[in-house]
């Protein structure tokens, strides 16, 4: 029955990935922390273990999502160079912040993140091209921000870089497509410190925080979910996309806060 749950699980990961952006994460996360909180023996790192879990899973989704957006010429590849080297660097300071905080801490963190951008992703459709990016400091500053968040809450930074890059005027399916670029360097800096961090002293298979069976089981199936998310984002309108963005984000926030 858990390898179901993975394999679901993983799916709708995957579909969202491709469709919002977000790697997964914001259905990994909440999910995977149910789903371990029922094992005594790591119920007290339930969510760091999902969070660890969740970037570990986007080395297979945001490729996937990545190449997907890539074939449609989506993604601003200037713009993600611009912003790598922060992007790891946070990545690996956020794997360090949810090693130390705890448990509780880091799902309040979580919950209050997810309701924050949801709320924000209502305000409104931002017009394209009303204001322009900033230079290579400020996207370097804002890369490193956007990762150790990204990295502290399991996440690919989608939740970050789409309001950002539409608030920076750019059109919604290359801010998607650009957010799953992102995700890559986070999820493999992210999943690098969590490794390093976790005690692999547990019954469970893991590698580090890293929860093996619930990677392999989500993992295979979200490659699966991901092309068919990106195949629904280029068919959708703007409006919509960012509709949808926003209600699954206040669905997630209420879900860790109530936990």
């Amino acid at each position: 029955m858990i390898w179901f749950e993975f394999a679901v699980t993983g799916l709708l990961a995957g579909f969202l990935a491709g469709y919002l952006g977000i790697g997964g994460g914001l259905v990994l996360v909440p999910v995977l922390s149910w789903i371990f909180s029922r094992d005594p023996a790591i119920a007290g790192m339930a969510v760091q273990m999902a969070v660890a879990t969740s970037l570990a899973t986007m080395l297979f989704t945001s490729m996937s999502s990545l190449l997907a957006h890539h074939r449609r010429g989506a993604i601003l590849w200037p713009l993600v160079k611009n912003m790598l080297p922060g992007l790891l660097a946070g990545a690996l300071l956020g794997s360090l912040i949810a090693d130390r905080i705890g448990d509780a801490a880091l799902a309040t963190v979580f919950g209050v993140f997810a309701l924050l951008v949801g709320l924000q992703m209502l305000r409104g459709v931002i017009e394209p091209g009303t204001r322009p990016l900033p230079g290579t400091i400020p996207v370097l500053a804002t890369g490193l921000g956007i990762g150790t968040l990204s990295s502290l809450l399991g996440i690919g930074g989608g939740s970050m870089t789409v309001p950002w890059l539409l608030w920076r005027g750019q059109q919604v399916q290359k801010s998607i497509a650009t957010a799953a670029a992102c995700g890559y360097p986070i999820a493999v800096a992210g999943t690098l410190g969590f490794v390093l961090l976790g005690d692999n002293q547990t019954a469970t298979p893991t590698l580090g925080y890293v929860h093996l069976p619930a990677l392999a089981g989500v993992a295979l199936l979200s490659i699966v979910g991901a092309p068919l998310g990106v195949a629904a984002v280029h068919r959708s309108s703007p409006l919509l996309a960012k509709r949808f963005f926003a209600v699954f984000l206040l669905i997630v926030a209420l879900k860790m806060l109530l936990r």
